[in-house]
This record gives structure tokens, sequence and C-alpha cells, in this order.
């Protein structure tokens, strides 16, 4: 199996449930995997992976629709990938939130998504 992610992609997006968030926006922090059996014994081509430009551009066009929860957000990009990628087997998506509007704490808040083809 082969795994083709992206790392550490920080947007400015407009996601959650509180009219600040909605209007001042916030930094979020995103990770995604891929994983394929490759059909090719060695890949040479791009035609045969996953391309990751490909990847960043859904998930950059998904984040600029701002949406109350996260968890609607990390489903619809997994969709997303699936329908777009005919190799994607399984898709991990992490969203972190990184300064949430909770009095008092230090930290992010965040949500994981993992899905396989074959239950959607």
């Amino acid at each position: 199996m082969l795994s083709v992610c992206l790392h550490n992609i920080i947007f400015k997006a407009y996601h959650g449930l509180y009219e600040e968030e909605k209007i001042n926006g916030n930094d979020f922090e995103i990770n995604v995997e891929i994983k394929y059996h490759p059909k090719e014994k060695v890949i040479k081509t791009i035609e045969h992976t996953i391309n990751y430009e490909t990847i960043f551009n859904l998930v950059e066009a998904r984040m600029k629709i701002a949406t109350p929860l996260l968890e609607t957000v990390v489903m619809e990009i997994a969709e997303k990938i699936l329908q777009h990628f005919n190799l994607a087997e399984e898709v991990f998506i992490s969203i972190k939130k990184l300064h949430p509007p909770i009095a008092n704490l230090k930290g992010c808040v965040g949500i994981n998504y993992s899905v396989k083809r074959n239950e959607i």
C-alpha cells in the first residue's frame, strides 16, 4: 500500500458555530493521507499515482465554504477525494482549529476522520 500525504497545511477560514468565528475566521491546520495499491510495479508518471496538487486544490476549495461543523468539512473533503481519484482506497483527514474561542483553553481542537472506499 502506498500513501500520498499533505502535512500541516494552514488555511484561514470561517468555520464555526459562533458569530465571531463567522466574522473573524480562524486558522486551521489540515493533514490528509490517501492510501492505495499502485497498479504498476514502479510508478514513473503522475497519471499512475494520486496528484497531491489536485488534493490541495480540492481541500482549498472546500475550506472556502464557511460551515458550522468541522465534521461536515472533513467528511465532504473525503467524499470529494474518493470521487476524484479512482485509485484511492482509504482517506484519513485531520483538521485542527488553532485558536478556538473557548475561554482559558491553551491549545487547539480538532476532528479526525477516516473512511474506506467501500464504506461510502
